[in-house]
């Protein structure tokens, strides 16, 4: 594998920066590409079959154009709908993106968790899966918003956002039946993360925050193992599949995490 062959990561917004921070810690000379499906934006509220039509579709123009080593979908919503069409399609490396009910099922004391993620994701058979088999003995409460990955995007695009915003999201959660007992969150959409401060501040009360970040940056060096890098970091691309001004806006956010290029796919 020659060493300028970048690692790409895919998802609907920027919530897949989260996950590129975590893969930068173990491997930050890796090329990246990071790719954001901003026409589609935001998946969350889209039907199963629209997205598990559009996300290989995407994928395979973009796997065709910039020949990646490994492929990140960095997004909730897409790993748990279309990660097995992907896999299906394309004859590389795919890492999923899945809530971290383990790990939250594991650290809990209440035996309460929370799953915040989007309406898409927090629905899905996969998630009532992983519930069954990693916290069985657990109280699984579910939100959905919409409104939540909306306001991580206004926040990267250096917009003032309402603390209500985080308030509400989090009232999904602690209002339902048991929901006071809740001491552990899934963030369960990889854009909640990046507002993971905003969440603690409006919790009111101490809460254990849980993202899949470090558990996908793992694997990524796992499936890479052996293959050379470039010894110093290069400038990354960003490529969105609708380049408009709210698109130019997030410029600054992702020069910081070393995108120093926008392009249109």
């Amino acid at each position: 594998m020659d060493a300028d062959h970048p690692v790409l990561f895919f998802d609907s917004g920027v919530g897949g920066l989260s996950v590129l921070a975590a893969a930068r810690l173990l491997l930050p000379t890796a090329p990246v590409i990071y790719a954001a499906d901003s026409a589609g934006f935001p998946y969350g509220t889209r039907s199963e079959a629209e997205i598990a039509a559009r996300v290989p579709a995407l994928l395979g123009r973009l796997v065709e154009r910039y020949h990646p080593r490994l492929v990140v979908i960095a997004c909730n919503t897409a790993s748990t709908i279309a990660l097995a069409a992907v896999r299906a399609a394309l004859d590389i490396p795919i890492v999923g993106t899945v809530p971290a009910i383990k790990p939250a099922a594991l650290s809990s004391i209440t035996r309460t968790i929370g799953v915040l993620g989007t309406e898409a994701t927090v629905r899905q058979p996969y998630v009532d899966d992983l519930a069954a088999r990693f916290a069985a003995d657990c109280t699984v409460i579910r939100f959905g918003s919409a409104d939540l990955v909306e306001a991580a995007e206004a926040r990267l695009r250096g917009e003032s956002v309402d603390p209500a915003r985080f308030a509400r999201a989090l009232a999904g959660l602690f209002d339902q039946p048991g929901g006071d007992r809740i001491d552990t969150i899934v963030l369960a959409c990889t854009h909640f993360p990046l507002v993971e401060a905003d969440l603690a501040a409006a919790a009111g009360r101490p809460i254990h925050f849980v993202d899949g970040s470090a558990g996908i940056a793992r694997r990524i060096v796992y499936l890479t193992q052996g293959q050379s890098w470039p010894t110093m970091p290069g400038e990354g691309l960003a490529i969105f599949t609708r380049l408009d001004a709210a698109a130019h806006a997030l410029a600054p956010a992702l020069a910081r995490r070393g995108l120093g290029q926008i392009t249109a796919l």
